[in-house]
């Protein structure tokens, strides 16, 4: 009956693009299927009697209590207006040069993402703070918007994610599995902390990318981005560095905290949050209504991750129980190419799923799938997962469903067409591809510096 999954499966992306919830389309059309096989006799009921030590699990895993902590870091970021001294002062100081306001929004993103990990508020942010500046000196949308973009979506790549929170735990039981399976009964550990230190020179090289990008189109297109000279003077250090210290104290507090190993990533995680809030304060932007803002928002976004996850749960369960993860075993290892091959296959589909499916949905759904299968096969653990990583960012620019896109144009002007926000995403998106060749190619840029930092 595997082939029962496969349309499982198939019925599930059907449901999500018809616009249901993504938790209750996942749990609702797994017990579905599953009733209709104990109904029909060829689905075994015994899987369904385990949901409810999956869901303990859930709650008890001490790895997720990052996803609060990160959200409750990043929301908190956003209200305190840090990037406000950011833009102005990188935008005063690269102003003057031709291309100069994108750089700045590209450093700022990076910034940003290294110290929330939150697309959605920096994206938000930055539409509403530099759109404007960029349309009115007379930048073209296409540029103006796909950079914004691109620098928002960082932060699902650069440390601290919340991809890379969940993809870590994902990874973490996929290896433990695959291994087991192998015969090794004392198996190897992959965690947050080794897909953090792993991410950090492939979020760098993307942004480089990015910058180089800017760059060229600046030369070739010198009217796409103009020069102005009408900003003033230049700032003086001191302005310059009481803007870079709050994100710079808030990155070295959290990264160098799990670099340096003394906290795990939930430890850094409530660090950076106690952090934020001390940043606000010092900001004068925490105010009791403000902190209520935050914890309600906190709480949806956790509370949406935690459904997803449970319900992703109970699919994972019953795709089991009709012999799917047997299935794809199958096909993967008899695909031409060996663990190449398979990783290609792999990589292709999550980049298609992208265009019509969330990060979260494919985190918790396919890559709980072909994640033992391809550890199975040798690929390194941390490698696997940044490459993932990578490859996940890229649904967040894609047409037509890139969150991205969704939440610029929540906060563009009105004159400015839905299409130039998607031909402005597209070169980001193919720059992502060669990022994640580039990763492909060396994997060396994933694994050199977990090696060097922990010595395994």
């Amino acid at each position: 009956m595997e082939w029962v999954a496969i349309v499982m499966f198939f019925a599930v992306v059907a449901v999500l693009m018809a616009g249901y919830p993504v938790a209750f389309s996942l749990g609702g059309v797994a017990l579905v299927f599953a009733w209709l096989g104990i109904a029909g006799g060829s689905f075994d009921s015994a899987f369904l009697a385990t949901a409810p030590n999956r869901l303990f699990g859930i709650m008890s895993n001490e790895t997720l209590l990052a996803v609060p902590l990160f959200v409750f870091m990043g929301v908190m970021l956003e209200r305190a207006r840090l990037a406000e001294n950011l833009l102005d002062n990188l935008g005063a100081l690269f102003g003057k040069v031709r291309g100069g306001l994108g750089i700045s929004v590209m450093l700022v993103g990076m910034l940003l993402a290294a110290s929330t990990g939150i697309v959605g508020a920096t994206v938000v942010t930055m539409g509403l703070l530099s759109l404007p500046t960029m349309l009115r000196r007379g930048y073209d949308p296409k540029i103006a918007t796909g950079t914004i973009c691109a620098a928002g979506t960082l932060g699902q790549v650069i440390p601290p994610s919340i991809v890379l929170v969940l993809l870590g735990d994902v990874m973490s039981s996929a290896y433990s599995q695959a291994q087991l399976s192998q015969g090794v009964f004392a198996p190897d550990t992959v965690s947050v902390g080794d897909l953090f230190v792993g991410a950090l020179l492939p979020g760098l090289l993307l942004v480089l990318l990015y910058i180089i990008y800017i760059v060229i189109v600046a030369i070739v297109r010198p009217a796409a981005m103009p020069a102005h000279f009408d900003e003033g003077p230049r700032p003086s250090v001191v302005s310059l560095v009481l803007a870079l210290l709050p994100p710079l104290f808030l990155i070295i507090a959290v990264l160098g905290s799990i670099i340096g190993g003394f906290a795990t990533p939930t430890e850094a995680a409530g660090v950076g949050a106690v952090g934020a809030a001390l940043l606000a304060m010092l900001n004068r932007a925490l105010t009791y209504d403000r902190l209520k803002e935050v914890m309600r928002a906190t709480v949806r976004i956790s509370s949406m991750v935690f459904l997803i996850l449970v319900g992703a749960s109970l699919f994972s369960l019953v795709f089991r129980g009709y012999g799917g993860d047997d299935l794809v075993r199958e096909f993967l290892m008899n695909l031409p190419g060996g663990a190449f091959g398979a990783l290609l296959i792999v990589m292709l589909l999550m980049f298609l799923l992208g265009f019509v499916l969330d990060f979260i949905e494919i985190t918790f759904v396919v890559v709980p799938i072909v994640g033992p299968i391809l550890l199975a096969m040798g690929i390194d653990p941390i490698w696997l997962g940044v490459l993932m990583a990578v490859n996940l960012q890229t649904s967040f620019l894609t047409p037509p469903f890139g969150f991205a896109l969704f939440y610029l144009r929540g906060v563009a002007p009105e004159s400015l067409a839905t299409g130039d926000i998607y031909r402005g995403a597209i070169p980001f998106v193919a720059l992502q591809l060669i990022g994640l060749a580039i990763l492909a190619a060396f994997p060396a840029l994933a694994t050199w510096l977990p090696e060097v930092v922990y010595g395994n």
